[in-house]
């Protein structure tokens, strides 16, 4: 599966503007193989977002903002999911990966078997 983030390159918000920078950040340092779906510019992407994120995780306006995250087509979660993940050691998880050899979360894994 291919980890989908899709993001927004034309907010408006800085908060949406440092949370993709985060997020895409941290994928880039885990050398973590991704796509970038950039809503702003991609119809196809923003209305795929919009429909596949479930309701539970929108707010209250019923629409979802970027950055959210997919692995092929199931649902990882939003920034904040993803920030809650990284401050526990469970990006991997998070993303519905196997944590590599070596890692703060592989090790987590081997503890707890």
């Amino acid at each position: 599966m291919v980890i989908r983030v899709f993001i927004a390159s034309s907010s408006g918000k800085l908060s949406i503007k440092k949370q993709q920078q985060d997020l895409l950040g941290l994928l880039n340092v885990l050398h973590i193989d991704f796509e970038q779906h950039d809503i702003a510019v991609n119809e196809e992407d923003r209305r795929y977002m919009r429909e596949h994120v479930p309701p539970d995780h929108c707010p209250p306006s019923g629409i979802p903002l970027p950055p959210q995250v997919f692995n092929g087509e199931k649902y990882c979660g939003d920034y904040e999911s993803f920030f809650d993940a990284k401050e526990t050691n469970s990006v991997y998880a998070f993303l519905g990966l196997t944590p590599p050899p070596g890692s703060k979360e592989a090790a987590a894994l081997a503890e707890q078997s």
